[in-house]
């Protein structure tokens, strides 16, 4: 993957921003195999992390990440400021999972 400058803050310390190429975005949608919520089930009945779930919520958070960037660098950005994630669920056992900012050309200072 292409390298970019990726922040939660509003600025990237020591750039500024000449140009702003609006809000880009990735999204993914996933649901839990039937065997997978076996699998978490049984983890449930011994109590602390539920690893499957771990597992499946970090997959996602990723691919919609590299979604986002890819979406950046469509664009011509260098840099994304402002990034969020946000989880819906849609249906029963089925998840979005959108990562967002927006996507900035900035230079040194």
């Amino acid at each position: 993957m292409d390298k970019i400058m990726i922040t939660t803050a509003n600025e990237l310390e020591g750039f500024r921003v000449v140009r702003q190429l609006g809000v880009v975005r990735g999204l993914t949608v996933r649901s839990r195999s039937v065997l997978g919520n076996l699998g978490a089930s049984l983890q449930t009945l011994i109590g602390g992390n539920i690893t499957l779930y771990t597992e499946l919520a970090e997959k996602a958070r990723q691919e919609a990440y590299d979604l986002l960037v890819q979406h950046a660098l469509k664009h011509g950005a260098n840099a994304i400021i402002a990034m969020r994630y946000d989880a819906n669920d849609i249906a029963d056992g089925v998840t979005e999972v959108l990562a967002y900012g927006t996507a900035v050309v900035v230079e040194p200072r």
